[in-house]
């Protein structure tokens, strides 16, 4: 990563910090958790048995990849952008049936964290060596004003992992709005939503018994106490899971258990917590295909095809400019 943007990332990390901190209630952005070390946790989690979202997603692929190559093909081949790409387990199956297929695409993985895409790089060289790829760093945001200048061929926009669940529904419309945005009349989007199901089912996902969500959520106190010299103690905080199932909001927090103050050096600030006091740390929103099209709606997008898997907990949805 070069100098600047790191510099500008630190700066940006230490300001939402502050920000989050001294709000009522208190919260920090589930961004900042990706990390080198928060990357080896969410891969970690993704192989857990409870996280059923990776298992679904990778069963769509795989059984309907002809389908979705037959979609995404254009006679002067394709670009193939993937948002939020992290280690492309997923996205390989589908590389491999283009690439077996002799189907002409470019790759463009994007990702904020610097650290997954040059892992993903180098795995991709030694396992898929014919994809042209091309990584892409920074936020969904900045990167998508980048995308739009994408225009002599069909743009693929892909999002996996029901990353837009990590968004509230105007925050949602605002994201889908720029994707619209960046997309010429016969590109796609294909996303992946994960749908309302069994409440159990859902909190079993984000609150496993080993502990590796927890460590997921605390790798935020740790980065702050690395990068902006805190004295958070781990210990001190808990790990919370909720679900609303008439809004299909999944929230993760952190809980102080006991008062407590935390120095953070860096900001000169000292954040005082209240026993039980909370720091909301992520939400993971659950949908349904009516909600589903009202956000394509809202944002300029037609829904033209969705594919789910067996137990029907996940879709991925095609959608086109309206």
């Amino acid at each position: 990563m070069k100098k600047d943007t790191q510099t500008k990332h630190n700066s940006e990390f230490a300001s939402e910090v502050q920000e989050g901190l001294t709000a009522f209630p208190k919260y920090l952005s589930s961004k900042f958790i990706y990390d080198k070390k928060g990357d080896k946790l969410f891969q970690d989690i993704m192989n857990l048995p409870d996280y059923y979202l990776t298992n679904c997603e990778f069963d769509i692929l795989e059984k309907h990849k002809a389908a979705l190559s037959d979609y995404f093909n254009a006679e002067s081949g394709f670009d193939l952008i993937e948002l939020g790409a992290g280690d492309g387990k997923k996205t390989k199956i589908l590389l491999k049936y283009l690439i077996d297929n002799k189907i002409d695409f470019k790759y463009l993985p994007i990702d904020i964290s610097q650290n997954i895409l040059d892992n993903l790089e180098d795995s991709l060289a030694r396992e898929l060596p014919k994809v042209n790829v091309e990584t892409l760093q920074g936020s969904y945001f900045d990167v998508l004003k980048e995308v739009s200048q994408y225009k002599l061929r069909k743009k693929v926009i892909m999002v996996l992992g029901s990353n837009i669940g990590n968004l509230n529904h105007d925050s949602a419309i605002e994201f889908l709005k720029n994707i619209q945005i960046a997309m010429n009349p016969g590109d796609m989007l294909f996303m992946g939503f994960d749908q309302k199901k069994n409440p159990q089912t859902i909190l079993d996902a984000y609150n496993d018994q080993t502990g590796v969500t927890e460590a997921f959520n605390k790798n935020l106190l740790e980065r702050i106490n690395r990068e902006l010299e805190a004295d958070f103690n781990l210990n001190k905080f808990k790990h919370w899971e909720t679900y609303n199932p008439e809004t299909g909001t999944a929230k993760s927090f952190l809980i102080s258990t006991e008062e407590q103050t935390v120095a953070i050096n860096a900001l000169n600030l000292n954040i005082s917590f209240k026993s039980w006091e909370s720091i909301h740390t992520e939400i993971s929103q659950k949908y349904d295909d009516e909600v589903v099209d009202w956000l394509a709606d809202q944002a300029g997008l037609k829904l033209i095809e969705y594919f789910t898997d067996d137990q029907h907990f996940y879709k991925n949805y095609i959608f086109e400019k309206k």
